[in-house]
């Protein structure tokens, strides 16, 4: 007989896929809301979702990933808030519209299973669900050895979430006069990262405090969004992810308008002018490829400014009056 070949020896190891499902199980059922049907571990994750409070329910779908971030955890060596990063990418986009995000699946594609590391990111994603407060109800766990090389890895989510259709924030109720209320981000969040390890050598990376301020992780907007939207009639919401300010913004105004930013209005923090002057790049690029430490904007009347602002701060978060919606061309103008 010839060289046995198992499948374990081809680089996927079953017997430690069940092990890391068993470690993960537990954790994964502190997201589980009332809606949540069965246990994980099924063909495919069961949601009941509660239709009498609404009107005319939509659901919601949005899915994403976290791109080459994943790749300083490596460097780093550090997992635990990378899942966080995923969460937020996919329900900070729900909410945009207003709905609620119900809940998540995770895809996780490895070289291979590293029970120490792949554990500490499930423990990740399950900390962004619980922020959002939406169920963890399956996923999938994927070794591809000759697809990824050693110890590379990726990730992705899909989440789906709820609205009534009368509340469905559109922009196409904002005027000329409103406001551009921005509200803090935590850093980089989970967009530029490919022009972040050209700019850093790995001896930068490392260094303590540039490090904990590369990974931490997207701020999720979910709790105070809701709370505001029971108290104040947003009219346009935008997330500041992957195209930054001039990609992002005009998806959500409508035509014959446009938004003028004031880039001296809110604290900028010092990462990005760090990776500006590294890269020599002109303040467009950056405003169009980073969030400039604005994560997400709201656009409302000037009357609801005061008291959004006191929900916000309610939630630990900062805050400013950044701009104005004025007569153009579904365009930003920075100034």
């Amino acid at each position: 007989m010839g060289k046995v070949i198992t499948y374990k020896k081809s680089g996927v190891d079953i017997d430690k896929a069940d092990r890391f499902i068993d470690a993960i199980i537990p954790i994964i059922k502190t997201t589980k809301r009332p809606e949540l049907l069965g246990d994980i571990g099924g063909f495919s994750g069961l949601f009941r979702p509660n239709f009498r409070k609404f009107k005319d329910p939509v659901l919601v779908a949005s899915t994403d990933g976290v791109g080459t971030k994943v790749m300083l955890t490596n460097v780093i060596k550090k997992y635990d808030t990378v899942g966080i990063d995923l969460v937020a990418m996919c329900v900070n986009d729900i909410i945009t519209c207003g709905a609620e995000p119900l809940f998540f699946l995770d895809y996780f594609a490895t070289s291979a299973i590293e029970l120490t590391k792949s554990v500490a990111i499930m423990r990740g994603i399950v900390e962004g669900c619980r922020q959002a407060n939406c169920a963890l109800i399956g996923g999938e766990t994927a070794e591809m050895p000759g697809l990824y090389p050693k110890e590379e890895f990726d990730l992705a989510g899909f989440c789906v979430g709820i609205v009534d259709k009368n509340k469905i924030i559109t922009g196409d109720s904002v005027k000329i006069g409103d406001v551009i209320l921005g509200i803090e981000s935590s850093g980089l969040h989970s967009n530029g990262f490919s022009l972040v390890r050209k700019v850093f050598t790995k001896n930068e990376i490392l260094n303590t405090s540039l490090k904990r301020e590369l990974l931490k992780p997207t701020i999720i907007y979910v709790k105070p969004i809701l709370d505001i939207l029971k108290k104040v009639n947003v009219k346009s919401i935008a997330n500041i992810t992957g195209g930054g300010f001039y990609e992002n913004i005009p998806r959500v105004i409508p035509k014959g308008a446009a938004i003028i930013i004031n880039k001296n209005s809110w604290m900028m923090p010092a990462i990005f002018k760090l990776i500006q002057r590294k890269a020599g790049v002109s303040d467009r690029e950056m405003y169009r490829t980073l969030n400039m430490g604005i994560g997400i904007v709201l656009i409302l009347s000037k009357n609801d400014v005061s008291k959004t602002k006191n929900i916000l701060l309610n939630h630990k978060l900062k805050s400013w009056v950044i701009g104005e919606v004025i007569r153009g061309k579904q365009e930003v103008i920075i100034e």
